[in-house]
């Protein structure tokens, strides 16, 4: 259907004020006699009901009329001509609109409906309104069906009845009401049509109402111009937005068949405000679980606050999702950190509380937290402005007393720190382009299950995905790829973390990292690592590289199997422990590294691809399971795979216990590494105390603790060389270093043995 463009014409007829000379007595046509001549009318300018208006007396059976104008019928228009009349003396007439129908060659076009039902004055006095509805088609409510030969017409009004009567008219006005029919052709409904204003301050909610109640099934119009809504409103039908609303931030708007970003977009006419108001709506409505953005970028100039958006809660645990677009950062002002210094009080005994903050007000929640003493990826989770304390992430392992700290507050793309709980959450297909200026993803303070998926971070400042609080247990991060701001920057200056966690169950699968400090920081239990491939090489000759995985819980209970693990390594440290000194409980414990694939290269020959830190005393190492790894260094050799890191303290190797070492593969490793070891021993000269050497092969250069199988692989022979057939006592941590053990057999005698020997 083709619309007539009618916005701005006047179809009104001229008014009476301006002359009779303008009205016919009969068909309007040229050359018709008018009104100033006949003397039937006369103009009257004052009237206690009309702002001036014609007289009329009837003196014909019909008395007509028209105006001498022409008034142009395009196409595909409907038009509305309507006026008021009262009776003034008189029998009773009725009152009827009426038009002369004309086509292209001013020829009469007599094959149409020349007037409508007349209305009786039956009140002297009474005012009484008349109207009809004239257009091309036979629609409801169109009076006057006049198809589309008819180019134009001459409009006016018909007066039926008893002669003598004398009634007063009033200006007689003519307007454009194609848009009646227009929206049941196009099924569309136009909120105008039930009352909404455009003017960026009538409250337009019972207008947006009305018409969605209306449509039937059909879209919902919202024209050009700004419209106001005072509160919440939800809206059924598919609602399509050349104008814009203006909301409370309180207020929701419920699209319930128009739910998508685009449509939340055109509502409100920028990209990140159309966004905050689209998760409100995901929060607040059950009708969706998920929020499409339909490929579109948000360009984003500050962090966005998520629960600020939603702002009537902070605790959401339903399922939600939002899938298919990409965050972008832009300018520079609003993603700066705040930083703050600030001396505090911290004890043992309340190890996740930091008291006596000054400066407190202006320490932001999500701040990460610096000093003496303080492990990685600590955060401020909560404050009492009042009571002056500060709740932390985790527990600092040697901080006691009263110092000075760094508090500094990153800004993110997501903000959802707000919320004090949120689970299962899902961000899913969406690329976050932080720009080298802000951060991903900040968690709510708690909350389970998290999940991000096919999902990109790129080149974020400082960090990918952070959490503060419990809001990552369960965490799932899959097929997601984090892409570095520092690649031309050397491993050990860089700055940026791809994600923490400081909860359990936390999962990281089939992801790929490049070169940050750190992949991943995780301070819970029961972890599975597995598919993954993090790069963290530069271009350093010999260069040290840093951890790609730190796991900061001693009884991590994590496996870490399937991935690529590309110039960097796995640490293992308890800095998250207020007591890091063992004095009970599992230590370092329950870890399982299986087949994974180790590269480096052009490293330094100490590098390490497994790495125990201690941050405190006694520390032993119980069920650690390094099995059927590839393990290669290229470009120049390394000493050996795994090391302790004695920087705070070294661990007890008396206490290790059930430590599994076999299966891998080494190539250009200096010490294949194994638990059990296997040695070869072959003894030249007789003695009956033969000492064998494990060559610093037992992981962790650990004590020879224990022969667990002896096999001759030779006769064992006598000093005479008779045949020697009694078993050896065995006896281990045998030589100053205790990484011997000794045969001790009943005479002296000579061989080759392959001794089997533990570190556990």
């Amino acid at each position: 259907m083709v619309l007539s463009i009618t916005q701005g014409l006047n179809f009104s007829p001229a008014p009476f004020s301006t002359g009779l000379d303008k009205w016919s007595s009969s068909t309007g046509t040229t050359n018709t006699d008018t009104y100033d001549i006949v003397g039937e009318a006369v103009y009257v300018p004052v009237d206690q009901d009309f702002a001036g208006c014609i007289e009329m007396v009837k003196t014909d059976a019909v008395q007509k009329l028209r105006f001498t104008g022409q008034t142009d019928l395009p196409r595909e228009t409907y038009l509305m001509i309507k006026t008021r009349v009262k009776r003034m003396a008189g029998g009773i007439p009725a009152i009827r609109i009426a038009g002369h129908a004309m086509d292209s060659s001013d020829t009469h076009v007599a094959a149409v409906t020349a007037y409508d039902p007349a209305v009786l004055l039956s009140d002297l006095g009474e005012i009484y309104e008349v109207s009809a509805i004239i257009g091309p088609g036979l629609r409801d409510g169109v009076d006057m069906v006049w198809g589309t030969l008819p180019q134009y017409g001459h409009f006016g009004i018909d007066i039926t009845g008893p002669t003598g009567a004398v009634v007063r008219i009033d200006d007689i006005t003519i307007e454009d009401v194609s848009h009646f029919f227009q929206r049941d052709a196009l099924n569309i409904v136009d909120v105008r049509d039930y009352g909404a204003i455009a003017d960026g301050i009538t409250d337009n909610y019972n207008a947006f109402v009305a018409a969605d109640n209306a449509a039937n099934g059909r879209r919902v119009i919202v024209p050009s111009g700004e419209y106001a809504i005072s509160k919440s409103i939800s809206l059924s039908s598919h609602v399509e937005f050349q104008g814009t609303l203006v909301m409370p931030e309180t207020a929701a708007l419920l699209l319930t068949k128009s739910y998508d970003l685009p449509t939340y977009i055109d509502a409100f006419g920028n990209e990140a405000e159309g966004f905050k108001k689209a998760f409100q709506a995901l929060l607040n409505s059950s009708d969706h679980d998920s929020l499409d953005m339909g490929g579109r970028t948000v360009t984003v100039s500050e962090p966005i606050d998520m629960q600020a958006a939603v702002s009537t809660r902070n605790t959401f645990t339903q399922r939600r999702v939002i899938r298919n677009g990409q965050f972008y950062a832009s300018g520079s002002l609003g993603w700066e950190p705040t930083i703050v210094q600030a001396q505090a009080s911290y004890s043992t005994n309340a190890p996740r509380d930091l008291s006596n903050v000054e400066n407190i007000a202006d320490i932001e929640v999500g701040s990460l937290v610096e000093g003496a003493g303080v492990g990685r990826e600590v955060y401020v989770t909560s404050k009492d402005v009042s009571g002056g304390t500060i709740r932390l992430s985790k527990p600092l392992y040697d901080a006691g007393g009263y110092q000075l700290y760094t508090f500094t507050r990153h800004k993110y793309l997501l903000d959802f720190s707000g919320f004090s709980t949120l689970s299962k959450f899902t961000l899913q297909n969406i690329e976050f382009q932080c720009k080298e200026t802000a951060n991903a993803v900040m968690l709510a303070r708690g909350g389970i299950i998290f999940h991000m998926i096919d999902c990109f971070i790129t080149q974020p400042k400082y960090r990918g995905i952070t959490s503060i609080g419990s809001g990552c247990q369960g965490m799932l991060i899959d097929r997601c790829h984090f892409v570095t701001a520092e690649a031309q920057t050397n491993a050990t200056d860089r700055v940026s973390i791809g994600l923490n966690a400081n909860n359990n169950d936390v999962k990281l699968r089939d992801n790929w990292a490049s070169q940050f400090r750190h992949f991943a920081l995780l301070a819970g239990s029961n972890n599975i690592i597995t598919g993954n491939h993090f790069y963290q090489g530069d271009g350093v000759k010999g260069g040290a590289r840093l951890a790609g995985i730190v796991l900061t819980k001693a009884a991590t209970s994590t496996s870490i199997v399937g991935n690529y693990v590309d110039n960097c390594f796995i640490e293992w440290t308890n800095e998250h422990d207020q007591t890091p000194d063992f004095t009970s409980g599992f230590g370092f414990s329950s870890l399982s590294i299986g087949g994974n694939n180790f590269l480096s290269g052009a490293v330094a020959p100490w590098f390490n691809y497994i790495l125990i830190k201690p941050y405190g005393t006694n520390h032993g190492i119980s069920n650690l399971s390094v099995t059927n790894n590839n393990f290669r260094s290229i470009n120049g050799a390394i000493s050996r795979v795994e090391w302790v890191d004695t920087t705070y303290a070294d661990i007890n190797r008396s206490r290790l216990e059930a430590i599994l070492f076999e299966g891998n593969n080494f190539e250009n490793i200096n010490r294949a590494t194994q638990n059990p070891l296997i040695v070869e021993h072959t003894q030249s000269a007789a003695n009956s105390v033969w000492t064998l050497d494990t060559n610093n092969e037992l992981p962790f250069q650990s004590y020879a603790k224990r022969v667990t199988a002896l096999a001759p692989q030779t006769q064992i022979k006598t000093s005479s060389n008779g045949a020697y057939f009694d078993m050896p006592y065995t006896t281990g941590q045998v030589g100053s270093d205790k990484d011997q053990v000794q045969l001790t057999f009943g005479t002296s005698v000579k061989g080759k043995m392959a001794v089997t020997v533990r570190c556990d």
